[in-house]
């Protein structure tokens, strides 16, 4: 017999944190559910090491697990306890102004499209502009660039190796698609990804930036927790189609960035692929995948939506052929990412006049 994720998650619901009248779940305490057969086991994180609650809390949850999900489950000794410590100092990236993650809960939704046409809109504004291809195990900036060939150079600064970004349409970018065979599938573990987003990051000779975009794979995983350990997030952009399944992920993907183990605010959400309008129909819009989803969510959860992207021909072969759609300013394409560049800039400046810096987090056992 084995059990189901929401049979847990159910019963983790109703263990309230003592003192409080929220639940372990709605506090976003549990994490990485696994289940084996009859063996339930997840993480339960808590703010700090020497919690005063961690053995009250560790008890409830394994007898809300026998009483709720079966009784024959096999729980004790598979809950693993683990802090959560706030670390102030910046420390990676100290020359960048803004770090903004481009995530989305479902893949195929077009958010490494969002990601390289906003870097170049950004870049078009006058900003400095940095993309990091996070999504390891399936990298597409370097053909959506055209620079499939480019191999980034190793220099020496203050006697340390660093990686020279590949520098194109104003925007400078590393990806481990630079690294490896394209033809080739990337099979590493999760700690092997992990590792080389950190060398993007930490080993990139960046320099001075207003921003740096990191186009993360879909989903939540290893790849989101190593990316707010490493740097301080100034806030997420989640991607999402109007679909009610691309939607239904698209709130995972918010509720991890707002949990309070990540605390990296929300500054808004992108409708990819809003509508269709064919060039000889100039006047008409076909709502192909529902109307305004993203546009309903973004304010049921009280965020901004920065955009609405049509979906456009020339958007597709731009990624296929390496020049990105919004190189085109005075084009219907290239003036809608110009449009979400404008509103994401006024997002951050309000989000930094508002609210402290986001500190990056490290999560120990």
């Amino acid at each position: 017999m084995s059990y189901t994720q929401k049979q847990v998650t159910d019963a983790l619901h109703l263990v309230k944190f003592p003192g409080s009248d929220k639940d372990i779940m709605a506090l976003d305490m549990v994490r990485n559910i696994k289940i084996e057969g009859k063996k339930i086991g997840f993480d339960l994180v808590f703010q700090k090491s020497d919690d005063p609650q961690i053995i009250t809390l560790k008890k409830l949850c394994v007898s809300a697990i026998l009483k709720f999900v079966d009784k024959e489950a096999e729980i004790k000794g598979n809950i693993k306890v683990k802090a959560v410590h706030i670390v102030d100092e910046p420390g990676v990236l100290p020359n960048v102004k803004n770090i903004i993650a481009i995530a989305s809960g479902k893949g195929g939704v077009g958010k490494s499209t969002v990601a390289t046409n906003l870097a170049v809109a950004l870049a078009n504004a006058g900003a400095k502009v940095g993309l990091i291809d996070a999504d390891i195990f399936g990298p597409s900036i370097p053909k959506m660039f055209g620079s499939e060939s480019a191999r980034p150079s190793l220099i020496k600064i203050d006697d340390k190796d660093r990686i020279e970004p590949h520098e194109k349409f104003g925007v400078k970018m590393l990806s481990i698609g630079f690294f490896v065979d394209p033809a080739q599938a990337t099979v590493w573990r999760g700690p092997m990804a992990s590792n080389a987003l950190k060398q993007l990051i930490e080993e990139g000779n960046w320099g001075d930036l207003d921003f740096v975009l990191i186009d993360l794979p879909p989903g939540t995983s290893d790849i989101h927790l190593t990316l707010v350990q490493t740097v301080p997030v100034t806030g997420a952009i989640i991607v999402s189609t109007p679909q009610e399944v691309a939607l239904a992920d698209a709130i995972k993907a918010i509720s991890m960035f707002e949990g309070a183990g990540v605390n990296v605010p929300v500054l808004g959400m992108v409708e990819n692929m809003a509508w269709f309008t064919p060039a000889e129909l100039p006047e008409n819009k076909y709502y192909i995948f529902g109307k305004d989803g993203c546009k309903k969510l973004a304010e049921e959860k009280g965020i901004d939506l920065l955009g609405q992207i049509p979906i456009v021909q020339s958007i597709r072969e731009g990624g296929d052929n390496g020049i990105p759609a919004a190189v085109n300013t005075d084009t219907v394409t290239g003036m809608a990412f110009a449009d979400l560049a404008s509103k994401l800039m006024s997002v951050v400046d309000k989000r930094n006049a508002d609210k402290d810096p986001t500190k990056r987090v490290e999560i120990t056992r």
